[in-house]
């Protein structure tokens, strides 16, 4: 059997828990809502995100997302809620889900979400460097290509409605579409219940953002010839295509060629547009990929 870590996350639905006792009876690990789109914040994280530090317990905050929104914006606005108690081995997650009347997702396409997705996870991870980031989401989401590639997923589905933490460990792990689970929201009665697939030392070391239990391993940025400026720098080619098809910057039609051509630089523009961060100063249209951008895309294609 998987060695798993049990654990529960919370929101202003949820009255204030006893984290200690929880920690006592198995828990490991224990997540809050912290805000969601533009400016609003959930108005009990600060109880609940305080209790689940204060007993031990492996934390981590969540954001509701609007994809119809801006994520600079609310990239910023979850930074602000959680930056007083994201210390080291602090998780962070988007929480990508539709509303049942679709007021979140409307006017949205699915490569518009997916790119929305991707530009809020690498705002969070420049805001709290080495920090694990991932995606809770829908088999729905998933399989419509919501999600971006080698991101942590926290997966919801409840085959029995009301189940013991003992019944979801001996189940079989969910694989939605073919994707990996790392943590599985089993059930929602009475709280939202939920399994790492990691024992508890091993997701207090996973945490820390020092180890991947998925995908290559961190990704070490190339060195670039001598004298060449680090915002005209080019990797190669090919390797720069499979990283922008992994990540949903080009069409997995597109053939590979060696060659740095209209196709490739026009996947790097995207990428560029979606994270203005990396690309040159002033410039909208920036075909150029330097060694942070470089390395950025290839944690979103391939996990850190």
């Amino acid at each position: 059997m998987t060695s798993t870590s049990r654990g529960l996350d919370v929101s202003a639905y949820q009255s204030a828990q006893n984290w200690k006792q929880l920690k006592a009876d198995g828990l490991t690990f224990a997540f809050a809502k912290a805000s969601e789109g533009q400016s609003t914040h959930d108005p009990k994280f600060g109880t609940h995100i305080k209790g689940i530090k204060s007993a031990g317990l492996v934390a981590g905050a969540y954001h509701f997302a609007w994809p119809n929104q801006s994520a600079a914006k609310e990239a910023a606005n979850y930074i602000a809620a959680v930056k007083a108690y994201a210390g080291a081995g602090f998780l962070h997650w988007l929480d990508l889900e539709r509303y049942s009347d679709g007021r979140n997702y409307k006017g949205r396409t699915a490569a518009q979400i997916k790119a929305y997705a991707t530009a809020w996870i690498a705002a969070v991870e420049t805001a709290f460097p080495g920090q694990r980031v991932g995606i809770y989401t829908s088999a729905s989401d998933i399989a419509a290509g919501h999600v971006p590639s080698g991101v942590p997923l926290w997966y919801p589905a409840y085959p029995w409605g009301a189940a013991t933490y003992a019944r979801a460990e001996v189940a079989t792990r969910p694989k939605p579409s073919g994707r990996t689970v790392t943590i599985w929201q089993f059930t929602s009665t009475p709280l939202d219940r939920n399994l790492a697939y990691m024992s508890p030392s091993a997701l207090r070391e996973w945490a820390k953002g020092d180890t991947d239990d998925e995908g290559p391993k961190p990704y070490t940025p190339p060195k670039f010839p001598t004298g060449l400026a680090p915002n005209k720098a080019k990797p190669s080619a090919v390797t720069l295509q499979r990283a922008l098809k992994a990540t949903g910057y080009m069409s997995k039609s597109v053939a590979e060629s060696p060659n740095y051509g209209p196709k490739t630089q026009a996947g790097v523009i995207a990428f560029h547009n979606a994270h203005p961060q990396y690309r040159a100063a002033g410039k909208r249209s920036d075909p150029a990929i330097g060694p942070k951008g470089w390395a950025a895309l290839f944690r979103l294609a391939y996990g850190k």
